[in-house]
C-alpha cells in the first residue's frame, strides 16, 4: 500500500483508508475557502474536499479553519554556543504552540554558521529535538567566500544570509568589495539586513551621552536602513542576484524597493506592524529594543500599505531572544531582539480580525509567499501532492498572551497582557498532530526542509 501508486486500503463500505481525515473544516486553498474534509497518507495530502474518504486517526475540525503550515522564516534559536537565551528544542516547540510548522533559523549562533562543518552540526541536533520542520542559514563573509556556492546548495541549507550590520566577527560583512564577492558567489536568493554600520558606529556617541532607550530609532535612523538598502541594491545589479530584504521598517525603503521587484523580494515583522515608538518604548523600555528599530507611526502606516497593496511577500518575526537579565542592562548596552516565533499568529490573527488585512492575504505571507521566494518543495499551500502541514485556528477564540504559554527558554514575550482575538488550536505536520489545545504532543520529529533548486542541477553562470 502506497500513496505514490494511489493505492489504498478499502473498508467493507467502500471508503479508501487512510492515515487521517480532518473534517468540518474551513480550508483555505489556493483557490479559496471551502467546507469539507482533507484526507492524508504517508505525510502527503490526498485529497481536499472530496468525500469518501475514512482515516486511522480522524479530527472533526467543525468550527475551526484550516490553513496551510504557517512557516517562520526568520529566526534566532541561539544553539549551539548561547542556550542560555535560547535553544532549537524550545524554540521548535513554541513555534508549533504558536502553529508554526516550519522554521528557517539564522547563522550567527557560536560557533558562527559560516562552515559545512557548522551547519552539519546545528543539523544534528535538530534531527533530535526539533519538533518542526527546519532549515539553517549558512552566513555569507569574506572568510568562506571560496566556498558560497557550495554551501548553499547543502541539504537542509536555505541559502547565505548577509550581515551588512548589527554583527560580530567575521560575520559582519560591511564593505562593499567584500559584498560585491559575496554577493557574485551563487544564484539562490540571499538574505539581506541591511543596516549601515558605518554610520552606526559614528552616530553611538548620541545614545552613549542620553542614555535613553527612546532614542534607538534615532540612533538607527532611516538613513541607515536605506543607505544600506541601496548599497546592496547596487551590488546586486552587477551579477543579477536576487535578494530578500529582511525586516523592511522604513516607509523610504518601501518606496525604493517597489522599484526593484524584478529582483527583490521583502520582508516584515509583526513587531514593526503592531508596536510603535515612542510608545513601546516608554512602555516596555529595552524590552522594545530591536534592530532595525520599532518606529513611528508614519513608518508603521507605510508597512501596512505595502502589507495590503501586494509589495510585501513575506512575514517572519525574528525571533531573537534575550534573558531578561540581560535586558534590563542599561541603554545601549542592552542587547537588542525579542522573542516572536510563538506570537507570530495569534497577534497576525487579531489584526485579521481587526479588518487590517484579509485572512488570505496572512496566508500568502506566511506560508504560500514563503514557499514561492524560497523556492521550497511540496508546501505552502493545501493541496493534492503537498506535504500535510495545516495550522487549525479558531478566529473567533478570544486569549490572552500570558507569560506561562511562552515556551522560550528567555521566558519573556513583548505580548504579554494583550488580549487577541484568533488563536491557534492544533498544529499538524506531515499529517502528525504535534500540538493541539495547548499541549505539544509526542516526541520532535522536524525534519529539513527541501527546496525545488538543490533538487536539480544547478545552472552554469
Amino acid at each position: 500500500m502506497t500513496s505514490n501508486n494511489n493505492m489504498f486500503e478499502t473498508s467493507k463500505t467502500d471508503q479508501k483508508v487512510v492515515d487521517l481525515v480532518i473534517r468540518n473544516g474551513e480550508i483555505l486553498t489556493p483557490s479559496g475557502r471551502q467546507q469539507g474534509d482533507i484526507a492524508c497518507h504517508e505525510g502527503a495530502v490526498v485529497a481536499v474536499g472530496e468525500t469518501g474518504w475514512r482515516g486511522r486517526q480522524e479530527i472533526d475540525a467543525r468550527g475551526l479553519t484550516v490553513l496551510p503550515g504557517v512557516m517562520d522564516t526568520q529566526v534566532h534559536f541561539r544553539e549551539p554556543g548561547l542556550t542560555h537565551k535560547e535553544t532549537l528544542e524550545a524554540g521548535t516547540r513554541g513555534a508549533v504552540l504558536g502553529g508554526v510548522t516550519t522554521i528557517f533559523e539564522m547563522p550567527n549562533t557560536s560557533p558562527l554558521t559560516i562552515t559545512r562543518e557548522a551547519l552539519a552540526s546545528k543539523l544534528e541536533i535538530a534531527a533530535r529535538y526539533a519538533w518542526c520542520d527546519y532549515g539553517f542559514y549558512i552566513g555569507g563573509c569574506r572568510a568562506n567566500i571560496p566556498e558560497l556556492a557550495e554551501l548553499e546548495l547543502l541539504p537542509g541549507c536555505v541559502g547565505i544570509k548577509v550581515f551588512m550590520g548589527s554583527s560580530f566577527g567575521d560575520l559582519l560583512a560591511d564593505q562593499d568589495d567584500v559584498l560585491r564577492e559575496i554577493v557574485a558567489c551563487g544564484h539562490r536568493r540571499m538574505a539581506i539586513h541591511a543596516e549601515d554600520e558605518a554610520r552606526l558606529r559614528a552616530r553611538r556617541e548620541l545614545v552613549e551621552r542620553s542614555r535613553a532607550v527612546t532614542d534607538h530609532p534615532h540612533w538607527r535612523d532611516v538613513e541607515t536602513a536605506l543607505n544600506a538598502t541601496k548599497r546592496i541594491l547596487a551590488v546586486s545589479e552587477t551579477v543579477q542576484r536576487r535578494l530578500h530584504l529582511l525586516h523592511i521598517s522604513t516607509a523610504e525603503e518601501l518606496e525604493l524597493l517597489a522599484a526593484h521587484r524584478h529582483r527583490v523580494s521583502v520582508e516584515v515583522l509583526p513587531h514593526h506592524l503592531t508596536l510603535t515608538a515612542p510608545e513601546c518604548y516608554e512602555r516596555l523600555g529595552t524590552l522594545a529594543q530591536m534592530n532595525p528599530p520599532v518606529r513611528g507611526r508614519r513608518h508603521q502606516d507605510a508597512l501596512w500599505r505595502a502589507v495590503r497593496n501586494g509589495l510585501v511577500d513575506v512575514l517572519g518575526s525574528d525571533h531573537a531572544p534575550h534573558t531578561l537579565e540581560e535586558k534590563a542592562a542599561p541603554y545601549p548596552d542592552s542587547p537588542s531582539g525579542m522573542p516572536g516565533t510563538q506570537t507570530l499568529l495569534p497577534v497576525m490573527l487579531d489584526h485579521v480580525n481587526a479588518g487590517r488585512l484579509s485572512l488570505e492575504r496572512l496566508v500568502d505571507l506566511t506560508s504560500a509567499g514563503p514557499a514561492r521566494v524560497f523556492g521550497i518543495a511540496r508546501k505552502g499551500r493545501v493541496a493534492k501532492g503537498y506535504d500535510a502541514d495545516f495550522t487549525l485556528v479558531d478566529l473567533k477564540q478570544r486569549r490572552e498572551i500570558e507569560r506561562r504559554w511562552i515556551a522560550s527558554v528567555s521566558g519573556w514575550s513583548p505580548y504579554e497582557g494583550m488580549e487577541v482575538c484568533g488563536w491557534p488550536m492544533m498544529t499538524v505536520i506531515r499529517g502528525q498532530v504535534v500540538m493541539r489545545d495547548d499541549e505539544v504532543l509526542g516526541t520532535p520529529g522536524g525534519r529539513p526542509v527541501q527546496f525545488a533548486e538543490t533538487l536539480r542541477p544547478q545552472p552554469e553562470r
